[in-house]
């Protein structure tokens, strides 16, 4: 019987080194040398080789490749060098101080509702997601799937589906609070980092409370290499460089949002905060897109769902990838792009079976970004666009329920939405088993600055 631990994913580098080639091609180096060695590599590894050492060699040698000739993107890593292509941070209101209680509790609600709505589809691929749904009379997704209404048939074919194959927590078998995820775990992490360490913590705090609050395996792709890193003694942000080739995946993107919630109006003080999170573990977009996912939850005060779109594009670098992809998203929506060709554009760029782009920062933040502007600020509406566009699904539905629920206020969330957890939640934080959205909330208030406390 082959021992759990030696088929643990995002530990070793050898199996995903086709992933690392094109990490390295995107990120510009000419790396065209070095793709068969990569993909014969991986076979042998996948196949139970020990190919880390030769891993890292390659690796490195890759790292040492020359610049591709016409690369057109500036995308800095260190903060000041980010500060410097920026331009000027969008003015925006803060919310008022009696509605802001009532803001938070919509973003915490948001985020936990829009990962539940996602998560049992996360991996799956968009023709079996359309099986369920219009199976169970879902299509075009507007509630919460729950396996009581599965025809016969309908959960083998889902069991089959080899992208996922764990058991799926449809609505109906949660029991009464929502359940673990990564997605809401890194936000109450968050809260209890910021508890501890202050608003000014530091890179190496975030790491120093991965590795005492949080389990590993509980982590996934760059948090899981980020999280072997720092274990063996590295501080970041080499954390987010050795062997990580998913340093431009989503995980840093899903783990901002509440650096938006304790800076409401401020969305280039959220996005520092995010900074000094991201950078443990990603690199570039990487670490852009959880600027971006921290300052659009800020920018939730902006009068439009365009508005706050608009003042998280100015907290990324211009010349950046992720400011491309989020552009021309939003160019289309102003150009009366249908929300069909929106969807149909996007999965024509990223191919969902590619491992790399079905959860790269790129993809993502594109459905992110289309739920908001064709959402509208409806709270079902939003969500549903963002989980049923596939891809990865709970994190999407997470983050783009966060901004709304921001956005609008929990008194604004149908309670088809929130009836189900019955506002609580379970978490792998230590110290959180079993968390209420009501106590989030009051911590996360306690946090929020004394300017933003008396608007």
């Amino acid at each position: 019987m082959t021992d759990m631990l030696e088929q643990q994913d995002w530990i070793r580098v050898a199996p995903d080194m086709e992933i690392e080639w094109r990490q390295q091609w995107e990120e510009g180096r000419d790396a065209a040398a070095f793709q068969d060695r990569c993909r014969a590599l991986a076979r042998r590894a996948v196949e139970g080789q020990d190919c880390e050492a030769e891993a890292d060699a390659l690796c490195a040698a890759m790292q040492r490749a020359s610049a591709r000739a016409g690369y057109p993107y500036e995308e800095p890593e260190e903060w000041e060098a980010l500060c410097a292509v920026r331009g000027p941070a969008a003015q925006l209101p803060a919310p008022a101080r009696d509605r802001l209680p009532d803001r938070i509790a919509g973003a915490w609600t948001g985020r936990i509702a829009g990962c539940l709505l996602g998560k049992p589809l996360e991996m799956l691929r968009s023709a079996t997601i359309e099986d369920i749904l219009h199976s169970t009379g879902n299509w075009p997704l507007s509630r919460y799937i729950d396996s009581r209404t599965f025809p016969e048939g309908l959960a083998e074919r889902v069991a089959a589906d080899k992208a996922a194959p764990w058991e799926k927590c449809w609505v109906d078998t949660i029991g009464g609070a929502a359940p673990v995820d990564d997605d809401t775990n890194y936000t109450v992490f968050a809260l209890k980092l910021v508890e501890t360490y202050g608003r000014d913590f530091r890179p190496n705090d975030v790491l120093e409370g991965w590795l005492t609050w949080l389990p590993m395996l509980s982590t996934c792709t760059a948090e899981r290499a980020a999280y072997r890193n720092a274990a063996q003694g590295l501080t970041a942000p080499d954390t987010a460089r050795r062997r990580n080739p998913y340093r431009e995946w989503i995980g840093a993107q899903i783990r901002g949002d509440f650096f938006g919630y304790i800076n409401p109006g401020h969305p280039r003080a959220a996005a520092e905060m995010a900074w000094r999170d991201g950078c443990i573990s990603h690199v570039r977009n990487g670490v852009y897109g959880e600027l971006y996912a921290a300052a659009l939850v800020a920018a939730a005060s902006a009068p439009t769902m365009e508005a706050v779109v608009q003042a998280a594009l100015a907290e990324i670098p211009p010349r950046s990838r992720l400011y491309a992809e989020v552009c021309e998203v939003l160019e289309g929506w102003r150009s009366g792009r249908s929300w069909d060709d929106t969807r149909r554009f996007l999965v024509q760029r990223f191919d969902e079976n590619c491992q790399h782009d079905w959860c790269h920062v790129l993809s993502n933040a594109r459905i992110v970004t289309a739920a908001l502007l064709y959402g509208g600020g409806d709270f079902g509406r939003s969500i549903c666009l963002a989980v049923g566009s596939a891809f990865d699904t709970d994190c999407n539905g997470a983050t783009v329920g966060s901004v709304v629920g921001m956005f609008a206020g929990a008194a604004a969330i149908p309670t088809a939405w929130t009836e189900p957890f019955g506002g609580k939640l379970r978490t792998s934080i230590d110290g959180y088993p079993l968390v209420s959205v009501g106590e989030l909330t009051k911590k996360t208030l306690a946090l929020c600055t004394e300017e933003e406390k008396v608007q």
